[in-house]
């Protein structure tokens, strides 16, 4: 188990972790490889829908968003192309890619730690795929919708390019999905003995101040609406971080 693990040399370690990076970048390519021949659903039906009046959450809401993205560089669609089949591939294989991870680690790991980092593992990877969705289905139409119709004067048109939409998908999506690892980073902090249980519950209205303030950057329009369906998932996101957090422990 770990014993046996510190017996390899460093150098069976090092070759272990060649086969691991070579088994994942393999996995990687080929993923990546078929996905590029699905560009029609990539773009048409997942990547430009929220450009479109029949996403789910304008028609829910009643808003009417038409976003017309043109291409200004020669390059830009081919390169898009294969950026969002990468992005796209890595997502899909996040989960292998964790399990090559774990199995790379294990054999070092004791019991009682194989089960902790073992929920980690699932926890992250958990959090991450929701914080894509809430960043896709709510939080990138709000922004859309904002940035649509906003000008700095009526003789200045919107042309929005289709780099410069790729730009706000990539930072919002993907920023979301690094955002809900917070309880996972609590956790690793709370073991280290940095951060506890008592300490984040004393803070809640700072808490609730930071909230506000990023869903208010998040979400450039200010209503009320959209700062409600920003902020709820990120408490919640806290509250999540709380009881994942240790107590303290009283001193004897």
């Amino acid at each position: 188990m770990a014993a046996n693990a510190r017996e390899a040399s460093f150098w069976d370690h090092l070759d272990e972790l060649r086969k691991v990076l070579l088994r994942a970048f393999l996995v990687l390519v080929a993923v990546s490889a078929g996905l590029f021949f699905f560009k029609e659903f990539l773009f048409d039906g997942l990547i430009l829908a929220p450009t479109r009046p029949d996403f789910f959450l304008y028609r829910a809401l009643g808003i009417n968003v038409q976003l017309n993205l043109v291409n200004i560089e020669v390059t830009a669609q081919f390169m898009t192309h294969i950026k969002v089949t990468f992005i796209c591939a890595a997502i899909l294989c996040c989960p292998y890619l964790l399990y090559e991870t774990w199995g790379f680690i294990a054999p070092a790991l004791y019991d009682h730690e194989k089960r902790s980092v073992r929920g980690a593992f699932l926890l992250s990877s958990v959090l991450f795929y929701l914080g894509l969705a809430i960043g896709y289905s709510l939080v990138l139409p709000l922004m859309v919708n904002f940035f649509q119709g906003y000008s700095v004067s009526a003789s200045v048109v919107n042309t929005i390019s289709l780099s410069s939409y790729m730009s706000m998908v990539y930072s919002t999506v993907l920023l979301f999905g690094l955002v809900f690892e917070l309880p996972v980073l609590v956790a690793l902090l709370s073991r280290l003995g940095i951060i506890t249980r008592e300490a984040m519950l004393r803070g809640w209205r700072y808490a609730v101040a930071a909230v506000i303030v990023l869903a208010a950057l998040i979400t450039p329009s200010g209503d009320p609406f959209s700062l409600m369906v920003v902020s709820i998932p990120l408490f919640l996101l806290y509250i999540l971080s709380v009881f994942v957090c240790r107590r303290e422990v009283a001193e004897v």
